[in-house]
């Protein structure tokens, strides 16, 4: 038992420790005090000092009480916690299955509601999913095997675990992982997967010094096997007409070396590319990326107006059905894993739920439907939005936030810092320690597998015996009086041009 000394040296202890604390913090107050009340620049701090500081304090932490603590399932942008736990379940491989009602409205303007069949497919009647044909014309097609992908995520805006997890679930699911503009790293290769490598505006990997395309580093990448395609990358949705950017804290040594930049400086691509100012200069590079690799190669792109698409489809037709892009990627205009200026990430461009329709109206117009693959892209992450995509026109939807989602992203908006705390889109050593490539590969896998099966379920409720024979007569669309009605009715396929109908019944298959 100790001693009435040890007992008053204890609270003399406490009592002094008391005393230094309080003080420091009052002379802490009162430091940030003059400083608050002699600056200028902030009327809040001059006229409240001290205490007008925890406005911002609580306007930086409002975000994440609302994720945690306020917001609803389903209110949360730009996913909701409804969608988040759905991807996260499905890559965990749990039960992902609801009970008491769904809590998503489907009385809003806009809400698809997929038409199911009296009599659905029976499980012992349903088609495996089936692969497609991409560039018929080069020396090289790609046969690929999945409608559900990853979208383009560059090396050095992820983390070298990040991508390895990539890379591995992409093959363990048997899906194609597009690079992004980044260039082509040894974490891309090792995964074993499908590669669709991106070319940007900034021409990353395969670029000269002078930022032109260099068709010996082309020939050097399409010389790797697990490179299938090659994607021309002229716009994406996070930032419409402006280039990528890379922040100099994140342009290590190998990054510069892999995207053929300086080390340490700040990568800015240009906002399209230089040598491509119209239609038949975006043919002629097609043409020339697929001569030179011998592989499929298309373009990505936000969609405003659409008479440059019909231009191009006439375009094609005056050199040959061969001069066609084999695939094009219809992004959406409401953002991205990009950082990006707000002004272009909320107001410029057109969503995928628009343009997707408009896009593959027009090639049917043209007899360039089967001709041209159609990729959607854009917030495409759970079955429904992957079902609506196909049954609308898509031949193939890519995801990357879905994906990110499967990594263990927690959404908490800090993609562009370096200091994302899952370790996703960080250089961070420390912050990487917490992604494991090996568990997150399964997850990858995991949630790849999910969607395509739950899409395929909600096929053989429609009625048809795969996803691809969805069509927009299978959805209906909830208009403003309440009442629904046909997705068909609301983009009806236009006719076919009668000098084109040759090119509409030719079918491309292995």
């Amino acid at each position: 038992m100790p001693s009435n000394e040890q007992i008053f040296g204890s609270f003399q202890f406490l009592s002094t420790l008391f005393i230094f604390v309080i003080g420091s913090v009052f002379l802490l107050a009162v430091i940030i005090f003059i400083i608050d009340i002699r600056q200028t620049h902030d009327a809040v701090r001059r006229n409240y000092p001290v205490i007008g500081r925890f406005r911002y304090l609580f306007t930086m932490l409002g975000e994440f009480f609302r994720q945690y603590f306020f917001a609803m399932d389903r209110e949360e942008m730009p996913f909701n916690r409804a969608e988040r736990h759905w991807i996260e379940r499905s890559s965990n491989k749990v039960d992902n299955t609801v009970a008491f009602g769904s809590t998503r409205s489907l009385t809003p303007t806009g809400t698809p509601i997929f038409v199911n069949y009296p009599f659905p497919t029976l499980t012992e009647d349903a088609v495996e999913m089936l692969p497609m044909l991409i560039g018929p014309y080069s020396r090289n097609p790609y046969n690929a095997p999945s409608f559900f992908n990853i979208s383009g995520m560059s090396y050095g805006a992820l983390s070298t675990p990040a991508v390895l997890a990539l890379s591995n679930g992409a093959r363990l699911a048997g899906i194609w992982y597009n690079t992004g503009e980044g260039g082509l790293s040894s974490y891309h290769l090792e995964g074993g997967c499908d590669l669709v490598f991106q070319i940007g505006t900034a021409k990353y990997g395969v670029r000269d010094e002078d930022g032109k395309l260099n068709h010996d580093k082309l020939r050097e990448v399409a010389s790797h096997e697990q490179v299938k395609m090659f994607e021309l990358k002229l716009s994406q949705g996070a930032k419409p007409g402006k280039g990528g950017i890379l922040p100099a804290n994140k342009v290590t040594a190998e990054i510069a070396a892999i995207r053929g930049i300086p080390e340490g400086e700040a990568s800015i691509s240009p906002n399209r590319h230089p040598e491509i100012n119209s239609v038949p200069e975006l043919l002629d590079m097609i043409e020339e990326i697929r001569e030179v690799s011998g592989k499929p190669v298309g373009f990505k792109s936000v969609f405003g107006s659409f008479e440059w698409l019909e231009e191009l489809c006439e375009e094609v037709h005056k050199r040959g059905i061969e001069a066609a892009p084999d695939f094009i990627v219809v992004d959406s205009g409401d953002g991205g894993t990009g950082a990006a200026p707000m002004p272009l990430m909320d107001n410029v461009g057109l969503t995928v739920k628009e343009s997707l329709p408009l896009a593959s109206d027009v090639l049917h117009k043209y007899g360039l439907r089967h001709r041209v693959r159609l990729i959607a892209s854009g917030k495409l992450v759970n079955p429904s939005e992957v079902g609506w995509a196909i049954a609308t026109g898509a031949d193939f939807v890519t995801s990357a936030r879905g994906f990110m989602f499967a990594l263990g992203c927690i959404q908490s908006l800090k993609c562009n810092k370096n200091t994302c705390p899952t370790g996703i889109t960080t250089h961070n050593l420390r912050l990487q320690r917490g992604l494991n490539p090996e568990d997150k590969a399964v997850r990858v896998c995991n949630y790849a597998r999910q969607v395509i099966y739950e899409v395929q379920v909600i096929s053989h409720s429609c009625g048809v015996v795969r996803p691809r024979l969805m069509s927009r007569d299978h959805v209906r669309v909830v208009q403003e009086s309440g009442k629904s009605m046909p997705m068909s009715q609301l983009y009806p396929h236009p006719i076919i041009y009668p000098e084109y109908e040759q090119y509409a019944t030719r079918e491309y298959v292995v």
